[in-house]
């Protein structure tokens, strides 16, 4: 008799259900209603309202997981299917299951050394993350803590092109396996949330340790390139950090190693994104670094045709998970006209409303390659560190793996629109 393998499903299921024969529960929630409760009570009023605040008032937001609803998996029985592979491939970046933890800004708002945290849960899980250009910590700190696990840089376009130069080859020189260029945040969408409490992190020294971390960034700010002798620290200095430290928890840390805490947040202000950066200045990264390129924030076929043109390496379909313009069409209904457009062969990812495995399925069925997790992995976070980015991830994929082997799907490569049916209505 063969035993047959036991899939990242099961394996995750006798973990949980042996330490609750024990009396012990999950400390992070396995559902998503559950986590996002639970994970609100253990934030600040402006680390929620950044995290799980949308654009306008909330109608992408609730797109997003609309249009997951509208469709149906349909299981398959007595298939004999005992395995599955959920490895795949994408941009050259090999993947045990295909999912990638997403850039989020400003983690410090939740906890001190977000990224680091996210990149150690990240590392446990086999997951890779897409290091966030408003990261808390520098990339090459955030490196060491991947460990052999890939990462990628995601890419603000800034005013600066040698600041871009900087980012760029800084992410090469780490160990970024793909550059991810967000084309949808060229100016931050109307944030209500934030808005209301006054509450930008960056103004406030959160999220910008790329910045602070880069010699180009301190070139413009005033400051000494990296390397050089560091200025005097002044009283008006100690006075800011102390004022962000106030503010918002880990703030202080996060700029100790800024010699100029508000030039910095002053020059950050007026160089972090270009409203005017198009296809003209996106054609020239191509020339600019030898890593493969992802666009993400594409959203209409047209963009995606243009994108593949351009010859990108990968197309991100993303709504910025719905914090940037109010009433925007949910990424997964775009989902399936960009697929159509660009045919088979493009490398497409998906983000925005992935909240589950069955979500992760659903997605890959309509044309994804692998998809992008971003509130929960912080979610997870902020209830248990480094262990909580962990566990989410590991959910999602045993999750995942289960509903592959309740549709008699053995590889990723299998899932396609016959297992799904169309919500009536």
């Amino acid at each position: 008799m063969t035993t047959p393998p036991v899939g990242p499903g099961r394996a995750r299921q006798a973990i949980v259900y042996r330490q609750g024969a024990l009396g012990r529960r999950p400390s992070v929630p396995v559902d998503a209603a559950e986590l996002e409760r639970r994970a609100r009570r253990k934030m600040s009023r402006a680390a929620w309202a950044y995290v799980a605040g949308g654009a306008g008032e909330g109608a992408t937001m609730r797109h997003n997981r609309a249009a997951f609803e509208r469709w149906r998996i349909v299981p398959r029985v007595l298939h004999g299917v005992t395995a599955r592979d959920l490895g795949t491939e994408v941009a050259g970046t090999p993947l045990r299951a295909p999912l990638l933890l997403a850039p989020v800004g400003a983690g410090a708002l939740i906890r001190r050394d977000s990224d680091v945290l996210i990149a150690r849960g990240a590392a446990a899980a086999g997951v890779p993350y897409i290091f966030s250009n408003q990261g808390s910590s520098p990339m090459e700190r955030t490196a060491t803590a991947m460990g052999d696990t890939p990462f990628w840089f995601q890419l603000y376009w800034s005013t600066d092109e040698p600041l871009v130069d900087s980012l760029v080859g800084r992410a090469e020189a780490c160990g970024a396996r793909a550059i991810v260029v967000t084309v949808d945040t060229t100016m931050l969408g109307w944030r209500p949330q934030d808005l209301n409490l006054g509450s930008l992190p960056f103004a406030r020294g959160l999220g910008i340790a790329q910045y602070t971390s880069d010699p180009r960034f301190l070139e413009l700010a005033g400051a000494r390139p990296a390397g050089g002798e560091r200025p005097p620290v002044t009283l008006g200095a100690i006075r800011t950090l102390l004022s962000i430290s106030r503010a918002h928890p880990g703030g202080f840390w996060a700029n100790l190693r800024s010699p100029l805490p508000r030039k910095a947040v002053e020059t950050f202000l007026d160089v972090y994104s270009n409203p005017g950066h198009d296809w003209t200045q996106l054609a020239t990264l191509r020339s600019r670094t030898s890593l493969p390129i992802l666009i993400k924030g594409i959203l209409h076929p047209d963009d995606a045709r243009r994108a593949v043109e351009a010859g990108v390496d990968g197309i991100i379909v993303s709504n910025h998970g719905g914090r940037q313009v109010d009433n925007a069409v949910a990424s997964l209904d775009a989902l399936a006209g960009i697929r159509a457009a660009i045919g088979p062969e493009p490398t497409v990812l998906l983000d925005s409303g992935i909240r589950t495995g069955a979500d992760v399925f659903v997605a890959l069925a309509l044309g994804a390659n692998a998809c992008l997790l971003g509130r929960p992995h912080l979610y997870g976070l902020a209830l248990a560190g480094a262990d909580g980015v962990r566990q989410v991830a590991e959910n999602v994929i045993a999750e995942l793996d289960l509903t592959m082997a309740l549709t008699g799907a053995a590889s990723v490569s299998a899932l396609d629109p016959s297992l799904l049916a169309r919500a009536a209505g």
